[in-house]
C-alpha cells in the first residue's frame, strides 16, 4: 500500500455521456427510470422467492441470487452516471475508482458462475428429472451459491492485487464513464503488457469460453430432449430461451470489452450501458413474464400485501 500512497495521481477523470442540456435531461430520465426498474424488479423477485414457500427450490433460489447480483452490478455504476450527467468536472478519487473496479468484477464473476449453475440445474431438471431432487437438493444448491460468491471474489482479487500497487504519475483521463481494469492499467507509468494480458485472459477469454460452453450446453440439452420426446421439445425450448437470452445479453458486452478491450468510445459506451443498465432491468422481465410459477407467486404476494393494507 506504500506505493499507492506514493502515487502522484489521486483522482481520475471520467468521460461524460452527453454535452447538450437536452440530451442530459433525456439521459437523466432514462437512467432514473431504468434504475428504478432495476431496484423494484430485482428486489420483487428476491422477496417473492423468500416469502413464497412454493418457490423454495434450486431454480428460484438461483434466480433470487442472480437478481441480487444484477442489482449490485448496476449499483456500482448507474448512480454515478446519473450524478455526473450535469457535472462539468467529472472526477473519481483513486480509492473510489479501485472500489468500483473491485465490486464490478466481484458481481461479474458471481453472475458468470451463477449462469453456469443455472444451466446445470436446467440440464438436471430436463435430462435427469427422476434424479433432480437427489442431485440438486437444498444442501447442494447452497454450496453452489456460496461457491459462486467465493469464485467471484477470487476473480476480482486475482486482478485487483496487481492494479492497486501500480504507479500512476501521468495522464489520468480514464476515457470512459466508469473505472475498469483495461482503462486504468493503460494510465500506469510502467510497461503493463503482461498485466493487460492477465486481465484479458482472466476477464475476456474466460467470458468467451464460458459463453460458448453455455451455448453448447443448451444445444446439447435441446438435442437430448428431442431424442427422447419430440413433444417435450417445445416446452424445453420455451424454458431455455429465457436462459439463452440472459446469457447472450451478459456475455456479449463482456467479450467485446475485455477480449477487444479498446473499441471506439461510442461502442464502449453502448456495451457498458447494455451490461450495467439494460441487462439488469430485462432479467426480471424475462424470467417473470415467461414463468407461470413466478407470475402466480407474485400475484399471491401482491394479494397478501393488499389484504394486509386493508386490515390496517
Amino acid at each position: 500500500m506504500d506505493q499507492v500512497n506514493a502515487s502522484v495521481i489521486t483522482e481520475f477523470v471520467l468521460l461524460g455521456l452527453a454535452q447538450s442540456l437536452e440530451m442530459q435531461f433525456f439521459l437523466l430520465l432514462v437512467f432514473s427510470l431504468f434504475y428504478m426498474g432495476i431496484i423494484l424488479g430485482n428486489l420483487f423477485i428476491v422477496f417473492t422467492v423468500i416469502f413464497d414457500a412454493h418457490l423454495h427450490s434450486p431454480m428460484y433460489i438461483l434466480l433470487a441470487n442472480l437478481s441480487l447480483v444484477d442489482l449490485g452490478l448496476s449499483s456500482t455504476t448507474v448512480p454515478r452516471i446519473i450524478s455526473d450527467l450535469f457535472t462539468d468536472y467529472r472526477v473519481i478519487s483513486f480509492h473510489n475508482c479501485m472500489i468500483q473496479i473491485f465490486f464490478i468484477h466481484v458481481m461479474g464473476g458471481v453472475e458468470m458462475v451463477l449462469l453456469i449453475v443455472m444451466a446445470y440445474d436446467r440440464y438436471t431438471a430436463i435430462c435427469r428429472p427422476l434424479h433432480y431432487l437427489t442431485i440438486m437438493n437444498s444442501k447442494t444448491c447452497t454450496l453452489l451459491v456460496i461457491a459462486a460468491w467465493v469464485i467471484g471474489v477470487i476473480h476480482a482479487v486475482s486482478q485487483f492485487v496487481f492494479v492497486i500497487n501500480l504507479p500512476f504519475c501521468g495522464p489520468n483521463d480514464v476515457g470512459s464513464f466508469y473505472c475498469d481494469f483495461p482503462r486504468v492499467i493503460k494510465l500506469a507509468c510502467m510497461d503493463t503488457y503482461r498485466l493487460e494480458f492477465v486481465v484479458t485472459a482472466n476477464s475476456g477469454f474466460i467470458s468467451m469460453g464460458t459463453f460458448f460452453f453455455l451455448i453448447i450446453s443448451y444445444i446439447f440439452i435441446l438435442v437430448t430432449v428431442r431424442q427422447h420426446s419430440s413433444s417435450d421439445l417445445s416446452k424445453a425450448s420455451f424454458t431455455l430461451s429465457a436462459h439463452i437470452t440472459v446469457v447472450v445479453m451478459f456475455f456479449a458486452p463482456c467479450m467485446f470489452l475485455y477480449v477487444w478491450p479498446f473499441p471506439t468510445r461510442s461502442l464502449d459506451k453502448f456495451f457498458a450501458i447494455v451490461d450495467f443498465v439494460v441487462t439488469p432491468v430485462l432479467n426480471p422481465v424475462i424470467y417473470t413474464l415467461r414463468n407461470k410459477d413466478m407470475k402466480l407467486a407474485m400475484r399471491r404476494l401482491s394479494g397478501q400485501v393488499a389484504s394486509s393494507r386493508v386490515m390496517t
